[in-house]
C-alpha cells in the first residue's frame, strides 16, 4: 500500500512542477491558468462517489490496479493540451481519476488498519508526501534542463504506471460478499463524514495556504530573497513529510483525539509565529510548525471516515470531496484576503482555522475497527 500511495504522490508532484510549461503550451493568461486549474477538483468531485461501486464489481485489488493505471496515465493529458478548452477538458479528467484511486486507495488502507489495529494511515500519507517530493524534484531538473513537458510526462506516466500496477499485486484483495447490495453510484455522504471532513477542511485549508503562499509571505511581508523564499516552502512541505512518517506511533501512543489536539496547539503556535514575525527566521520556524501541527489530520480523518458508518467508501468519498474543496478555495481566499487587507491578515485567518483542530478533534474519537469484508482474507504488509 505505501507504494501505491507514493506513487500517487509522485504524480502530483510531477505535474506541479510543469505548470509554467503547460501554461505557455497552451497559450493561456494567468487568469485563464487560475480558471483551468479549478477543473481538477471538480472532476475528482463528480467522480469520487463512484468509486465504491467500482471496488464493488470488480473487487478491490482489481478496482485499485485499474484506478491507478488510469491516474498515471492521465499525467500525460494536461502537457498536450493546444488551448484553454482542451487544458479544461484534461484537467477534468486528471482530476476525476486522481479523486476515484485516492478514495479507492484510502479505503483499503482503512481496511488493513483495522485489520492489523494499529495506526497506519499517518505513514501511508507520509509516502504520499515523499512521492510528491520524489515526482516534484524530477520535475524540478527536467524543467531546469529545459526538457519538453510531453516527453517528460510520457516517460514519468509510463515508470509510475508500472510501479503502480506491480504493487497492487500485494494489496488486500477485498470481494463483496454474493448477497451485499452494491452501493449506489452517486449519494449525499453520512452526517458523520460531514463533521469529520470539517476537520479536514480546516487542515487542508493551512496547507494549501502555507504551500501556495509562504515563499510569497516571506518576499513580501519580510523582504527576504528568493531563494530563502523558496526554501521556506521546501521546509514546510518537509516537515510535513517526516511528521506523517512518524505520525502512526505517536496516534497508537496517544490516541486520535489527542493527538489532533496537541497536532492543533502547534498549528496554532506556528500561525502566531507567522503572523508576529519580524525576522525570516521566525517565520520559517512558523511555517514548520504549522506543517508539523496538521500533517497527521488529513489520515485521521480518512480513518476515522471509514469507521463511520456500514459503507466506508461513501464516508471517505464524502471527506474526500471536502478536503479537495478546501485545498481549491485555500489560495484564492487568501489571495483575495489579502488584496483586501494584507497577508497578515489572511495568515489570521489560517491561525483561526487551526485553532478549529483544537476545539472540534473530538469528532475522530476512536470507534471499533470493523473489518468490511471478508475476514478471513490475508492481511499484507503495508510497507512497499
Amino acid at each position: 500500500m505505501a507504494a501505491v500511495f507514493a506513487v500517487h504522490g509522485a504524480v502530483t508532484g510531477s505535474f506541479a512542477t510543469r505548470v509554467p510549461w503547460i501554461q505557455d503550451h497552451a497559450g493561456v493568461s494567468a487568469g485563464q491558468l487560475g480558471i483551468a486549474l479549478a477543473f481538477p477538483a471538480l472532476g475528482a468531485s463528480l467522480a469520487m462517489p463512484l468509486a465504491g461501486s467500482v471496488s464493488h464489481r470488480f473487487g478491490a485489488r482489481n478496482a485499485l490496479r485499474g484506478l491507478i493505471a488510469l491516474w498515471t496515465l492521465s499525467l500525460v493529458l494536461p502537457s498536450l493540451a493546444p488551448n484553454l478548452l482542451t487544458l479544461c477538458l484534461a484537467l477534468f479528467v486528471y482530476g476525476a481519476t486522481a479523486g476515484m484511486a485516492d478514495v479507492a486507495m484510502n479505503a483499503l488502507g482503512v481496511e488493513v488498519e483495522n485489520r492489523l489495529d494499529r495506526s497506519i494511515m499517518s505513514g501511508l500519507h507520509g509516502m504520499w508526501s515523499a512521492g510528491a517530493l520524489v515526482g516534484s524534484a524530477a520535475g524540478t531538473l527536467a524543467a531546469h534542463l529545459g526538457s519538453d513537458a510531453r516527453l517528460h510526462h510520457v516517460l514519468a506516466a509510463a515508470v509510475l504506471t508500472v510501479v503502480g500496477v506491480l504493487s497492487c499485486q500485494w494489496v488486500l484483495d477485498l470481494q463483496p460478499a454474493e448477497d451485499e447490495e452494491p452501493p449506489p453510484r452517486f449519494a449525499l455522504p453520512p452526517r458523520s463524514a460531514l463533521l469529520i471532513g470539517a476537520i479536514g477542511f480546516c487542515a487542508v485549508f493551512a496547507e494549501g495556504a502555507s504551500l501556495d503562499w509562504s515563499a510569497v509571505y516571506l518576499r513580501e511581508q519580510l523582504e527576504t530573497s528568493a531563494g530563502l523564499a523558496a526554501a521556506c516552502t521546501t521546509g514546510f512541505t518537509l516537515t510535513m513529510a517526516i511528521a506523517r512518517i512518524a505520525g502512526d506511533k505517536v496516534v497508537d501512543r496517544f490516541g486520535a483525539v489527542r493527538t489532533v489536539r496537541a497536532s492543533g496547539v502547534f498549528a496554532v503556535l506556528g500561525g502566531l509565529l507567522i503572523v508576529l514575525a519580524q525576522h525570516p527566521a521566525v517565520a520559517m520556524t512558523g511555517f514548520a510548525l504549522m506543517g508539523l501541527g496538521i500533517a497527521v489530520v488529513v489520515p485521521l480523518c480518512f480513518a476515522a471516515a471509514g469507521r463511520s458508518g456500514a459503507n466506508p467508501s461513501l464516508a471517505i468519498a464524502g471527506v474526500a470531496t471536502i478536503t479537495y474543496t478546501s485545498g481549491l478555495i485555500a489560495p484564492s481566499a487568501i489571495g483575495m484576503l489579502a488584496q483586501a487587507t494584507s497577508l497578515m491578515v489572511s495568515f489570521c485567518l489560517v491561525t483561526l482555522l487551526s485553532g478549529g483542530l483544537v476545539a472540534f478533534a473530538r469528532v475522530l474519537r476512536p470507534g471499533d475497527r470493523v473489518k468490511i469484508s471478508r475476514p478471513d482474507a490475508a492481511v499484507p504488509d503495508p510497507r512497499p
